[in-house]
């Protein structure tokens, strides 16, 4: 149960089409961060087989470069050895995702999460650059792949810019927004120019405790001009954590989000896979390495799609018993309270 006790390295993962103004937003995010004494990390993610992105990154940053592919197909795999070795090699704070222009963050977000069962990362938020002019003219016009993309690009996300909002008129800007809040009414929602943001609205993705959400009420509503304010005054943040009975818990009913549970004690596997099988349909994927009280053997589980799957395993090193969800809309305290009580049966089992 080592890894419970060692700090975990925020994750953020940033997603958009193309062209969006990720690297501007990322180059920003790095200078901040760094300015405020914190070592940030690299993982880039390119089709081609050079880095040009990569070159706008200073070059006393960490940098990984997965080149020639896409992380959610061709690289999947390659990003989690990406991810340990930035960790155990440069020990970063913080570690920036920046995916290419045609990765779907679903498979992005499974492969970090799949990580996080044996690595000491956590993802804490997808944060998407939209073309505002594009994504207005793909609406009116064409709505093929791009625009398909696009749109899951923008579902995922826990922070939404809307990007290159100079180019449009006040007419425009209402029609692209309410795309965007029909799309994803969770996340929070901001007109930007050259992805100008304010850099608290980053860190209060990771802040602990309800003080960030607060901050972020108090911000005021949304109006259209390039901003950073919040929009969504009712919105609860996806990866506030407090860690609590060694769980990574967050607050309930956010959008696509994940909740990692560590065990502290073992569970009864009938109990285990009776809990899998009541699952709300909102939560799509499950994983996790386990012990269970009835058996020796530790076992490593997949779930998705309503189906289930425990495969025995003996992890190399020390793994902790960790168990991974994901879904959209799902309540976390639900879940957490259920574990919990097949944490508790064990205890009542020992003692009678």
């Amino acid at each position: 149960m080592a890894m419970m006790a060692q700090k975990r390295v925020t994750v953020y993962l940033l997603s958009g089409f193309l062209g969006s103004g990720k690297t501007t937003l990322l180059t920003k995010a790095i200078d901040h961060f760094t300015e405020a004494g914190r070592k940030p990390a690299v993982i880039m993610n390119e089709i081609g087989e050079v880095n040009l992105d990569g070159q706008l990154v200073a070059n006393e940053v960490p940098m990984s470069e997965l080149l020639g592919g896409c992380i959610c197909c061709s690289s999947r795999g390659d990003l989690a050895t990406a991810l340990h070795e930035l960790v155990t090699g440069e020990q970063p704070d913080l570690i920036f995702i920046e995916s290419t222009g045609i990765a779907n963050p679903m498979e992005i977000i499974d492969e970090v999460t799949d990580a996080s069962l044996i690595i000491p990362v956590e993802l804490k938020a997808v944060i998407t650059v939209v073309d505002a002019p594009q994504l207005l003219e793909l609406n009116r016009t064409s709505r093929g792949k791009t625009y398909r993309l696009m749109k899951e690009q923008i579902r995922c996300a826990n922070l939404l810019l809307l990007n290159k909002t100079d180019l449009l008129t006040g007419t425009a800007l209402e029609e692209v927004d309410a795309l965007v809040r029909e799309w994803n009414p969770y996340a929070t929602n901001h007109f930007t120019v050259f992805s100008q943001i304010d850099m608290r609205l980053v860190e209060m993705l990771e802040e602990e405790g309800r003080e960030a959400i607060h901050l972020l009420d108090e911000q005021g509503s949304h109006d259209h001009e390039a901003d950073s304010r919040t929009s969504h005054e009712e919105h609860e943040h996806e990866h506030d954590h407090a860690h609590e009975h060694g769980s990574h818990h967050h607050h309930s009913h956010s959008h696509v989000m994940a909740y990692t549970h560590f065990f502290e004690r073992a569970v009864d596997s009938n109990a285990f896979e009776e809990f899998v099988s009541k699952l709300p349909q909102e939560v799509y994927r499950a994983k996790g390495i386990l012990s269970f009280s009835d058996t020796s053997s530790r076992f490593l589980f997949q779930y998705a799609y309503r189906e289930m799957d425990f495969v025995k395993i003996t992890p190399k090193g020390e793994v902790p018993d960790v168990a991974v969800f994901i879904g959209e809309n799902f309540s976390r305290n639900a879940v957490r309270d259920a574990l919990l009580k097949l944490e508790s049966m064990f205890d009542s089992d020992t003692k009678s």
